[in-house]
């Protein structure tokens, strides 16, 4: 089953982590001194916060898949979609071990499909992966830039 994914960067966290819990009625899943994430059942998301010196406001989407079959599925849609994708194996980011698919859509805004294998004690960082993108496309969190790396 697929989840819809959100990453917003935020300034304030802590400040972040109370309005997010009230809007939700739910606590975060995942909360670490520079990361909030909320694994909701209604709506089906996957919605996450950080503060960790991005520009403030949205930083990607993305769709979580829970298996490599899924996974193929979509990277095969974005392929589709005829954009750049780049796939990125075992990558570290976001307190969680992944595999993923990068695409940069026609308004310059990251999507990251990706199943999650495991949880991970540290916010990690990603193998940079590049992406023919233009140099106005916005970084985001562990998607990869127009230099070639990953933020």
């Amino acid at each position: 089953m697929k989840r819809f994914h959100v990453h917003i960067a935020v300034n304030n966290l802590a400040e972040s982590i109370d309005f997010y819990s009230a809007l939700f009625a739910a606590q975060p899943t995942v909360s670490q001194p520079d990361y909030a994430k909320w694994m909701l059942d209604d709506p089906r998301i996957n919605f996450a916060i950080s503060a960790r010196g991005a520009k403030v406001g949205l930083d990607h989407l993305g769709i979580q898949v829970d298996s490599d079959a899924e996974l193929g599925q979509i990277s095969q849609q974005l392929t589709d979609a005829v954009l750049p994708v780049k796939q990125q194996t075992d990558a570290a980011c976001c307190y969680a071990k992944s595999d993923k698919y990068w695409t940069i859509d026609p308004q310059g805004i990251a999507w990251e499909a990706f199943h999650s294998l495991a949880s991970i004690p540290v916010f990690g960082e990603d193998t940079p992966v590049p992406v023919k993108i233009t140099p106005s496309a916005p970084s985001a969190c562990c998607a990869p830039t127009s230099k070639g790396g990953c933020q």
